[in-house]
């Protein structure tokens, strides 16, 4: 054992190493003695050995910690979209975790601050698969162990633990076994809590009071804090009585620390005592804020005193720097009580002037963080400034602050901040160098108190006239010839026109983005960025009628200009893959009219980019945007001169190639999308580097990956569609209809198997076909006998419409009942008729409805005397069909998708919008289905008089004969 000892402990010093080659050596060492037996509690040797060097036990801490993630209760790694599959890891034996769950406890109390921190990880780990159920006596042992502790190190270290395992109760929605398991947390653990809450709290009193050191009362700030975060914990499903009953000792103290300054901790210390203090402050506000909303009645006492040591406590924090935590916390608990029914608190004279003076304006001023978050970390500051995830700022914070006084105090907030802007741009007025950030704050409060209408993306405003504020303060900073002075002002100024944009009238905004494509040019991340977007946002504004407000006549005098300064700002240092700018790109090329001057330049510029991509896909967002462009580009400027499809062969086959070659998998379902664009933009003969593909699209292993099957379908779609001759050569139709049946044989894929065969049916002639129609009914027959999903159903009565619309009734009849004498009819009752009301889409419809009228009107089994009510049935389900609305013809399918979602670049299908496929009406000849209808029902009563209404009287849902009649009434037709 000793032996094992010292090599683990060496393993463990060279995990440490520097240089990789020791380092690897000692990984893989490690990585295979982790698959023997006891391993875990061998390595918790390591760390309890005291000769050992604390650097070792430490790097064991941490092994130890991921051991027990990774196998305590490992999860099976048999996802298909992982390549390679992830090996199997053997959990840790039963008898070896009762053992570890002795050890910790202990251990964890006696190590140094470092290892306990590992392994009240380690712990937590444990915790959250076994407490309470599975490990009774920890919870005991804890409390035994903190109320025998006298240092704060253990007692830190047993509450650090308790915070771990109930944090539970805050994430997890409200269940039995949930209360279950907290009511038995509460018996055991809720009284020792609040013991050692209250002897820490007399303690720092007495130490604060008789001038104790910072070093003494850190570990008990720290140990407040705890409590404070377990009470959240324990308090956050429901009120329980034990806390009800104790409510005044706990309200008590945390006044206390709101109202107490503690001058050895906040004096002194480096800045780092003052930051413990404001995260117990913090963890207070955040208990008091809970209780706001949770139990408001049992607080309501308490209300009045809380808000006003909140508020006073604000009035310092927002003057100073570093206090982050505490001013947000604060400001959403003025909040929490501003917006409900004690907002009254807040209704006296000069309280509201106090609270947008003191706190709201403090807090929106720019701060030097911010200012460097401008500059070193432009994807983070738009995340927070312009994509709203910046809640947890200051700034928004204060805004948000503002907006719930205004919900009952509207008009006295507007009057208030209206004079703080005019102050403020009256200030930048007079010394517009050093007081730009007076301004920036101006625009700031109009753009973040601006209120979206619901629905749409217009934004309106009562702090400002919108268009008299636009032209005297965001027009300036526009027109501003140097683009990269004030950069702030600037991506301020750009922000609000984009905002707004809704309201600036057309003819100020197309004067104004020649200046906007200027500052596509600021060095500025930021500036550039926000220059896009407010492009891009712009192309995106309707007018009245719901049409485009800005059209190719109004993008084309600067287009040029335009296109020329995008691709140069995603020449900038890290907005190489700036996913602004290139969708800034994508909208200019979906809305420009594009000459072969433009989409030379564009197609150079973006496949010079694909080329770069192709190297390291990282960031999916950008590469989306990217084909989108590319597919766009393709598509409108091949439709206004095909002459151009060669050019952009010649420039995107090489780069498809080196997708496809290279196996970067990302792309590959992007790669097919565009080539099905290219083969349908084409007419035959065909290239060879075009057959070469479509070879290479029938081999089996190319639709190995499910992720690619989407792009697959819709590539081997267009060469159905643009070759049919090639398909009918050298048994290719027979390898394709190999990939509709193992396509069709899983759920998943299904729907992708139906868009292959009818793309078949719609294509080739009965010659080509008729050999395979057998094979391709036992297909189908035996999907729907293992197992049919509504989908699945849905599927097969568009196809048996698309055959029949194609072939003719008699041909679907017989193809169907040489596989199986008389299986059409069963088919027909058993599946057509009831799902015949539940499909969905224009075409589909229509197409559904015409071939369900020819197979009433012109099918020899139907129209035979035996088969009147079936003839009935159908009659009725197509009535249905077309004269009822879909939400009443269509239950919400119960069906859940099977392919799990995936995150980030797991491969899967994303669509191309601008590489989508044109459907085609198959039955276009016929403009109404409803006249069709009763027309073809005309006709063949009239063949037999008297045989029908009998018929339609007996079979017919009521509400289906008054629509029958009312057709007829309307198109003019008598069913005799």
């Amino acid at each position: 054992m000793g032996e094992t000892l010292e090599h683990l402990s060496q393993c463990f010093l060279q995990t440490l190493s520097p240089n990789p080659e020791p380092r690897r050596r000692a990984e893989a060492s490690l990585s295979e003695m982790a698959d023997k037996p006891n391993y875990g509690l061998t390595v918790l040797r390591v760390v309890a050995e005291p000769s050992v060097d604390e650097q070792i036990r430490q790097a064991a801490a941490v092994n130890f910690k991921n051991h027990l993630r990774a196998r305590w209760a490992p999860t099976p790694s048999s996802d298909a979209k992982s390549y390679p599959p992830l090996p199997e890891l053997s959990p840790i034996p039963d008898h070896e975790k009762e053992q570890i769950k002795t050890l910790i406890v202990p251990l964890m109390l006696s190590s140094t601050p470092r290892i306990q921190s590992q392994l009240s990880e380690a712990l937590a780990l444990i915790g959250k698969h076994d407490f309470p159920k599975l490990w009774p006596t920890l919870l005991p042992e804890l409390v035994s162990n903190l109320q025998q502790a006298t240092d704060y190190a253990s007692i830190n270290g047993i509450l650090g633990t308790a915070n771990s395992i109930f944090k539970k109760f805050r994430y997890q929605y409200k269940t039995n076994d949930l209360l279950l398991d907290l009511k038995y947390c509460l018996d055991v653990f809720a009284a020792p809590l609040l013991e050692i809450f209250l002897r820490t709290a007399a303690l720092i009193d007495s130490s604060a009071s008789s001038g104790g050191t910072a070093v003494s009362l850190r570990p008990m700030f720290e140990s407040q804090r705890l409590c404070c975060r377990i009470f959240y914990s324990l308090n956050f499903q429901e009120l329980p009585e034990f806390f009800e009953d104790h409510m005044t000792e706990w309200m008590t103290e945390f006044r206390k620390y709101l109202t107490t300054t503690y001058p050895a901790l906040e004096g002194g210390g480096g800045g780092d005592g003052l930051v413990l203090v404001d995260e117990l402050r913090a963890a207070v506000c955040e208990n008091i804020n809970l209780y706001m909303e949770k139990n408001e009645e049992e607080f309501q006492g308490y209300l009045k005193d809380f808000s006003f040591a909140v508020w006073s406590l604000l009035v310092t924090a927002s003057a100073s720097s570093g206090r982050d935590r505490l001013t947000i916390t604060a400001i959403r608990f003025l909040n929490t009580v501003c917006t409900s029914v004690h907002h009254t608190l807040f209704a006296g004279a000069g309280f509201l002037e106090q609270i947008c003076q003191s706190i709201v304006i403090p807090n929106v001023r720019l701060r030097d963080e911010d200012e460097e978050l401008f500059e070193m970390n432009y994807v983070e500051f738009i995340r927070r400034d312009m994509e709203g995830s910046d809640i947890d700022t200051r700034r928004r914070i204060a805004c948000e602050l503002l907006k719930g006084i205004a919900t009952n105090y509207k008009d006295q907030v507007t009057a208030i901040i209206s004079v703080q802007i005019q102050n403020m741009l009256a200030s930048f007025a007079q010394n517009p160098t050093a007081n730009w950030k007076e301004k920036d704050c101006a625009i700031y409060l109009v753009v973040s108190l601006a209120t979206k209408r619901a629905g749409g993306s217009s934004v309106s405003t009562d702090l400002v006239d919108v268009q008299s504020f636009f032209g005297s303060v965001i027009v300036p900073e526009l027109q501003s010839q140097d683009v990269n002075s004030f950069p702030m002002l600037k991506a301020g100024a750009l922000k609000f026109f984009t905002m707004f944009r809704n309201q600036i009238p057309k003819e100020v905004a197309i004067a104004l983005i020649p200046h906007v494509v200027r500052f596509l040019g600021s060095e500025s991340n930021v500036v550039h960025s926000y220059a896009a977007t407010c492009i891009e946002k712009l192309l995106l504004v309707k007018a009245e009628v719901g049409r485009p407000r800005y059209s190719s006549s109004d993008v084309n005098p600067f287009l040029l200009v335009l296109m020329n300064n995008l691709f140069t700002a995603l020449r900038f240092p890290e907005s190489e893959e700036n996913p602004y700018i290139m969708k800034c790109i994508m909208r200019v090329l979906g809305v420009a009219d594009i000459s072969g001057e433009v989409a030379g330049a564009c197609i150079a510029g973006l496949t010079s980019i694909l080329s770069e991509v192709c190297k390291n896909p990282k960031n999916p967002i950008f590469n989306h945007y990217l084909f989108e462009a590319v597919a766009g580009l393709v598509r409108r400027a091949c439709a206004k001169d095909p002459s151009l499809i060669s050019a952009f062969e010649a420039s995107l086959f090489p780069i498809l190639q080196t997708i496809l070659v290279n196996d970067v998998t990302e792309f590959w379902p992007y790669a097919f999308q565009l080539l099905a664009q290219l083969v349908e933009l084409n007419r035959p003969p065909f290239p060879q580097n075009y057959m070469h593909i479509f070879k290479l699209l029938l081999q089996p292993e190319t639709w190995q990956r499910s992720a690619n099957a989407p792009a697959l379908v819709r590539l081997l779609q267009a060469f159905l569609q643009k070759t049919p001759h090639e398909v009918t050569q050298d048994g290719r139709l027979s390898e394709v209809l190999g990939i509709f049946s193992k396509l069709v044989s899983v759920s998943s894929t299904e729907e992708l198997g139906f868009y292959v065969l009818n793309t078949v049916i719609e294509n080739l002639g009965n010659d080509a076909i008729a050999p395979f129609v057998t094979h391709i009914w036992a297909a189908l027959f035996t999907r729907l006998q293992s197992h049919r999903t509504v989908k699945f159903v849905k599927s097969l009565v568009i196809f048996m419409s698309l055959f029949l619309v194609k072939h003719g009734p008699v041909a679907l009849v017989d193809s169907m009942n040489a596989v199986q004498p008389n299986i059409f009819l069963v088919i027909l009752d058993q599946f057509w008729i009831p799902h015949l009301r539940l499909i969905t889409g224009t075409i589909e419809l229509k197409l559904t409805s015409v071939a369900s009228t020819r197979l009433l009107c012109e099918s020899p089994p139907l129209l035979d005397a035996s088969a009147v009510i079936l003839w009935g049935r159908l009659l009725d389900s197509i009535i249905t069909l077309i004269s009822r609305p879909e939400q009443e013809r269509v239950d919400e399918e119960p069906e859940i998708p099977d392919i799990a979602e995936s995150v980030g670049y797991t491969a899967t299908f994303v669509q191309l919008y601008n590489a989508g496929k044109k459907e085609e009406d198959p039955v276009k000849e016929i403009k109404d289905p409803k006249e069709f209808l009763v027309n073809s029902l005309a006709r063949l009563s009239s063949l037999s008089p008297g045989k029908y209404p009998n018929v339609i009287n007996k079979s017919l849902d009521p509400t289906n004969q008054t629509a029958l009649l009312q057709l007829c009434s309307t198109y003019n037709c008598a069913i005799v």
